[in-house]
């Protein structure tokens, strides 16, 4: 039997709960720009619009969408900052 391989640890992380579009995408893009290539960014987040928002925004840059987890209404993503 194969293993997955895991996912790593968030090195920073930013709480956007409460918020709506366009506040959590927005404030996700400026984390980014201030991350070092590496870094993994876990946004947590609990507007059902980020579930679209969140992968289009990762889509047009060099960042990694590692995973999107969903608990009780909030959403987890986690986010590798590339060059």
């Amino acid at each position: 039997m194969a293993s997955t391989p895991s996912l790593p640890d968030a090195t920073h992380r930013l709480n956007v709960l409460g918020f709506h579009c366009p506040v959590p995408v927005a404030k996700t893009r400026e984390s980014l720009e201030q991350l070092e290539p590496g870094a993994v960014l876990q946004v947590l987040a609990d507007d059902p619009e980020t579930l679209h928002d969140m992968p289009l925004l990762l889509g047009r840059g060099p960042h990694r969408l590692l995973s999107i987890a969903e608990q009780d209404g909030e959403f987890s993503f986690l986010i590798e900052v590339v060059a």
